[in-house]
């Protein structure tokens, strides 16, 4: 389909403020979306009162508005600049809430906007709790036993038909917000006053508990002729009862099943046909029993999202980029994919490596915030690491959080080892770790955790490696076991803390045994087709491309 030209000037509305929830990932969907624009010669009118972003640099937008990002300013901006269409699938929660709102007005209609991305009905039946969840029962979809709130009356009738404990989740939220496990009636008065506020339209979902029961998220993008595409599958390495902004996440999912992985898939299609989310990408999120294989469909975000932002740069496809054409009249089959220049965007990513995504917390800046992860996302940002396995991508995340810790090593701990294994905490990692130390099975940690045992035994063979390692210390470490640690992700530093030796002395062997690093290309076809644009990701895996010269 070619583009549309009945519309000339398109207003784009960027997220605001980088608070916990809503970060730098919208300005870098913002800002391919004014790229995208651009290139294909419409007007571009931006509004974010966020001056210290990329996309408000004067050459991203033609015209660009810093102020307020309130109904009324947007209406007066709309008034004096006349654009033919809105974009509000690029700035997060405060783009859609604030299309609500400019709808409900009467402001859209009045000076002739058209929607483009997604239209008010998917917006609303996307992000109305109630809405949400009979459009799932609709199509035949599991959803998590619930009910719709507007008064604390009607909270507790409910709570009373459940049990507890019972999740909280607030209509049109970001990050969590509001969101909360209460666990008995005193906790959900005290919590559910501060939901409702936070809500847009005063609506709070109480759900059924499904603690315990794995997550998983898919990103998928349709097009005007109603082709879908599932672009990136993640994994939460912690289960559900933790927001996923604040949970490790793994890409692709690696403990589904092939039969799971296209039920979910062929979910997700089903919902974003429902919901009527014309172009775009969309977030959806799954719980799935561990027992049974039971699954559940938890929510939609009918834009881009903090996951999208991860899946473009896991996969090589950028998402926003495609999103902006897709909402000027293009389909997947006319937009050439950019790492390949060859094969369209309509061809699913297929990742043969690893992505891990581990959350970085402050939680010293913010002495009265307990450091217990919820439903309510509590980190200000985030690391992404590529290796070609878990193994190794999470030892390198865990170095680039820039925490001083060289990978999965050991760290004096803060609190009685069951507590920290039991509580979902940042540094839950490391409680791990010294379980494995104090001789507890990976089955034992699973009954505390939740973990899956997949994940668990990956982290079992780190720790079984450093304890190779460590008898070492007076001797030569044999040529396999270095290969095979520095396959597991294992630093020259790590080694060198292990073995209480010099940095130089670790990097000076692995010389002497011949490891190079080798680099790996990141090609969304898995090297099925040649890489015009390719980037790459370091690893001690063999046969790559290029290898280190030094």
């Amino acid at each position: 389909m070619p583009k549309r030209k009945d519309i000339n000037r398109i207003l784009l509305i960027g997220s605001g403020p980088i608070i916990i929830g809503q970060a730098c990932e919208f300005d870098y969907s913002g800002s391919q979306a004014c790229k995208a624009l651009r290139e294909e010669g419409y007007k571009v009118i931006l509004i974010n009162s966020n001056p210290a972003t990329i996309m408000t640099d004067p050459e991203m937008a033609d015209i660009t508005y810093i102020e307020p990002l309130i109904p009324e300013v947007v209406a007066g901006i709309i008034k004096k600049e006349k654009p033919d269409a809105l974009l509000p699938t690029m700035g997060g929660q405060t783009a859609l809430n604030l299309t609500v709102k400019l709808s409900q007005m009467g402001v859209l209609t009045k000076y002739k906007v058209h929607l483009i991305g997604a239209n008010i009905n998917a917006i609303k039946k996307a992000e109305d709790r109630q809405l949400f969840k009979s459009a799932m029962i609709d199509i035949g979809l599991n959803v998590p036993k619930s009910g719709v709130a507007y008064t604390l009356e009607e909270s507790l009738k409910i709570s009373s038909e459940i049990g507890f404990p019972i999740i909280l989740r607030p209509s049109f939220t970001l990050g969590g917000t509001g969101g909360a496990i209460v666990y008995n009636i005193d906790e959900l008065k005290e919590s559910i006053s501060k939901a409702f506020d936070l809500s847009l339209n005063h609506e709070i979902l109480l759900e059924q508990s499904v603690i315990g029961w794995k997550e998983f998220e898919l990103e998928v993008m349709r097009d005007k002729k109603d082709n879908v595409v599932i672009i990136c599958s993640i994994e939460n390495f912690d289960p559900m009862g933790i927001h996923t902004g604040d949970s490790i996440t793994v890409a692709p999912a690696q403990t589904l099943t092939d039969k799971e992985y296209q039920n979910m898939r062929d979910a997700a299609i089903k919902i974003i046909r429902e919901v009527g989310v014309e172009t775009g990408g969309s977030n959806i999120q799954f719980a799935i029993n561990p027992q049974n294989g039971e699954m559940v469909v938890i929510e939609m975000n009918p834009r881009v999202s903090r996951s999208s932002a991860l899946a473009s740069k896991a996969t090589g496809f950028p998402i926003a980029k495609i999103a902006a054409k897709l909402a000027i009249g293009y389909t997947l089959d006319e937009i050439p994919n950019d790492i390949t220049k060859k094969t369209p965007a309509c061809f699913e990513p297929t990742i043969d490596y690893c992505v891990v995504k581990i959350p970085k917390f402050n939680f010293e800046k913010f002495p009265k915030s307990k450091p217990c992860l919820n439903t309510s996302m509590k980190s200000v940002g985030e690391i992404m690491s590529i290796g070609r396995t878990f193994k190794e991508a999470l030892q390198k995340g865990i170095r680039s959080l820039e925490s001083g810790y060289c990978g999965l090593e050991e760290k004096k701990l803060n609190m009685e080892l069951e507590s920290g294994l039991k509580n979902p905490i940042p540094e839950r990692l490391f409680y791990i770790r010294e379980a494995f130390k104090k001789g507890y099975s990976i089955n034992k940690i699973y009954q505390i955790t939740f973990i899956d045992p997949w994940f668990l035994y990956n982290l079992k063979e780190i720790f079984d490696t450093e304890i190779e390692i460590q008898k070492y210390k007076n001797s030569e470490i044999p040529m396999e076991l270095f290969k095979k640690a520095k396959e597991y992700g294992f630093s020259d530093k790590h080694i060198a803390k292990i073995l209480g030796q010099k940095e130089e002395n670790i990097y000076n062997l692995r010389k002497k045994y011949n490891i190079k690093v080798e680099y790996k290309m990141v090609d969304t076809c898995a090297g099925e087709f040649e890489a015009q644009t390719p980037y790459y990701y370091s690893t001690y895996e063999q046969n790559s491309i290029i290898e280190e010269t030094k």
